[in-house]
């Protein structure tokens, strides 16, 4: 998607000389705030807005959240996801903003945009070695969309990687006219072993995102004490997560990339970008 008006040149012109992180930050104090007439015109505004169904939620009551965040990451009811018994689901709800081979480390962004598995990975040759001409597909989720992210397939955690980086929006516009915006952006790598080989699953920060959590180490971006590089490896203590289990979250929305090696899967022809996708529909199979 192109520059198109003046409103789509000023709004991408814009996210450069905002400050990304001190924005997001004011947000995530707001969204996190537990007095009562500020969640819940926060909550009551948003849920309007976005034509949230909250007949998924587990609890849909909007008064019974103790804070925006809270309702922005709320659990979804037994049996609201159907979860496909073949290999490769998704990880979350949301659209594909692009999917399809790793060509070499290239990873398609959008027409004219591209970045390397290298610089997603966050510099780590022997980690984006082992996706070389593989498969990925990335997963944009909306504002409206359920925020929590599960797994594609069971895996055994191996390690993860925080990058710092900037906070631009992930949406369709900023993706075809932001360079390199998957590995500019503050994220998370988390890298697993499963039955179909090395499997990458990154959490991309994006602007207003208030934070990343994961299910094994709580709240990782923004980092509670600096903003620097760090790797934790989990080989003497392994983690394993089984199929459609949880393994993080977005305190507002953001974009889950999933990295597969070379002849590992395949995706499935009637995906392409722009199709919405829902936790636990079927993406791919082994090859």
């Amino acid at each position: 998607m192109g520059l198109k008006s003046v409103k789509d040149v000023g709004f991408i012109a814009l996210q450069y000389l905002l400050p990304h992180h001190a924005l997001s930050r004011l947000v995530g104090r707001l969204a996190n705030s537990e007095i009562a007439w500020i969640k819940d015109t926060f909550i009551g505004w948003f849920s309007r807005r976005y034509r949230v169904d909250m007949s998924e939620a587990l609890d849909p009551n909007l008064a019974s959240y103790r804070s925006f965040n809270a309702f922005f990451t709320r659990a979804l009811r037994p049996g609201a996801r159907t979860i496909d018994s073949s290999a490769i689901v998704s990880p979350a709800d949301g659209a594909i903003s692009q999917l399809g081979p790793i060509e070499g480390e290239r990873i398609f962004q959008a027409k004219g945009q591209a970045f390397s598995t290298l610089e997603l990975l966050g510099g780590d040759a022997q980690m984006a070695a082992l996706f070389e001409n593989g498969s990925f597909a990335t997963i944009y989720l909306s504002p409206r969309d359920y925020h929590r992210v599960h797994m594609p397939c069971v895996g055994t955690l191996r390690q993860t990687i925080y990058i710092p980086g900037r906070l631009f929006s992930v949406n369709q516009l900023t993706a075809a006219n932001v360079p390199r915006l998957f590995a500019r952006n503050e994220r998370l790598v988390c890298l697993f072993d499963t039955a179909h080989g090395p499997m990458a699953l990154v959490l991309v920060g994006a602007m207003i995102v208030a934070g990343i959590e994961t299910v094994w180490d709580g709240q990782v971006a923004p980092p509670l004490t600096n903003s620097t590089p760090s790797r934790k490896d989990f080989s003497a203590n392994p983690i394993q997560l089984e199929k459609a289990a949880e393994m993080g979250r977005f305190k507002l929305g953001s974009t889950a990339i999933l990295l597969f090696g070379r002849n590992a899967i395949q995706w499935q022809a009637a995906l392409a970008a722009g199709t919405p996708v829902r936790m636990g529909q079927k993406l791919g199979e082994q090859i």
